[in-house]
């Protein structure tokens, strides 16, 4: 007997993704216990991470949780017990790989492949026993490494190791970011078993992706990772599900089906962070179908937050802080907003401003 693939549209997946990411709240208070934490909480600029948690209703302290570099190299808080896991998870998976996540810049180390990725995490152990200085360890692993993994700073006088590798492999070599004002300092993770021999459970970090994001494809799940398409076939999960969603082939975990052709339309408003999971994915025409929207919401540098309305990103809107305490949102809805969104537009303003320690919030709706 033929079994006929499930056919889904936008509305539908965006629908799931609201509640398999637990933006109706349903997660509880305490942010260890959010299923985001599974994959994850990019915090770029700092403190966007607890805008995130909070929009999703979880703002108690957890002690669970630590800054790292993660994926692609960029800081996102993870629970603290998963960080050995995810450091084989995203280890990359071959000498391609691990070249094609070094940048051009330095395109003789890029050539080491995964000696690149094992100098540069060892380096980091035999450096960073005490909380550090950056522009410390920065120095102290470019003297360890092979010199075709640095390049000449014309600014320092000096051979700095790529920030791309230096980035990207820190939480293998036991890093974690300690935040203080605005720079980071280094320190070591307690109790590290040192990098990792050999990649191991991307199938499952993948999987993470896909009950998070998806439906998605085997080149979304790369684009998040920083690998390939070719390369994450090799390790691509069983136990997933086809569906087609506008007609286009993608996966999901087979028992996540139910809860994506079943997901009811969601109604709620929330104010999410630049780099909130529900923007993370890679199938940006999917959750922003107007090139003019994504070209407001994803900027080359400094994008704004994301209105989420009823399931649509319908706006953005920014932050600023105007005097100790108090702040200021401007909001730049893409269509007029109802009297009812308005409101909780307000509502989740004061949200932002819990999360960011502000005691006052105004808010700024632009006219369309």
């Amino acid at each position: 007997m033929t079994v006929q693939t499930p056919e889904v549209d936008r509305r539908q997946v965006l629908a799931y993704r609201v509640g398999a990411q637990q933006l109706d709240r349903s997660g509880g208070r305490r942010p260890g216990d959010l299923a985001v934490l599974a994959l994850g909480v990019q915090d770029t600029p700092y403190g966007t991470a607890r805008q995130a948690l909070a929009a999703r209703g979880a703002t108690e302290p957890d002690d669970r949780l630590e800054l790292v570099w993660s994926m692609r190299g960029a800081p996102h808080l993870h629970r603290r017990a998963e960080l050995p896991t995810l450091a084989a998870a995203i280890w990359p998976l071959s000498d391609a790989d691990a070249t094609r996540r070094i940048p051009g810049q330095i395109g003789a180390g890029a050539r080491l492949g995964l000696a690149a990725f094992r100098a540069t995490a060892e380096a980091f152990q035999a450096v960073v026993t005490s909380e550090l200085e950056r522009g410390v360890v920065s120095r102290a692993v470019s003297d360890r490494v092979p010199a075709e993994l640095t390049y000449d700073c014309r600014t320092c006088q000096a051979r700095h190791i790529s920030g791309a590798v230096f980035q990207q492999v820190g939480l293998a070599g036991g890093v974690r970011l300690v935040v203080v004002g605005r720079a980071a300092r280094l320190a070591p993770l307690p109790d590290w078993p040192g990098p990792p021999a050999e990649a191991a459970h991307t199938a499952e970090l993948i999987t993470t992706y896909l009950r998070l994001l998806g439906p998605a494809t085997p080149a979304d799940a790369a684009g998040f990772l920083g690998s390939t398409a070719t390369e994450l076939r090799r390790v691509w999960p069983a136990g997933l599900a086809e569906v087609r969603v506008d007609g286009r082939a993608a996966w999901l975990p087979a028992d996540a089906l139910d809860a994506l052709t079943g997901a009811a339309p969601p109604r709620l408003v929330r104010l999410l962070p630049p780099g909130d999971p529900f923007l993370a994915g890679r199938d940006r025409d999917l959750l922003v179908p107007e090139r003019e929207h994504q070209q407001q919401l994803w900027r080359a540098i400094g994008n704004p937050g994301a209105l989420l309305v009823n399931g649509e990103v319908v706006g953005t809107w920014r932050a600023r802080q105007a005097g100790k305490g108090r702040l200021e949102l401007t909001v730049s809805p893409w269509s007029a907003l109802s009297a009812r969104v308005r409101r909780e537009v307000d509502a989740e303003a004061a949200t932002v401003a819990s999360a960011r320690a502000a005691t006052d919030v105004r808010v700024q709706v632009e006219s369309t």
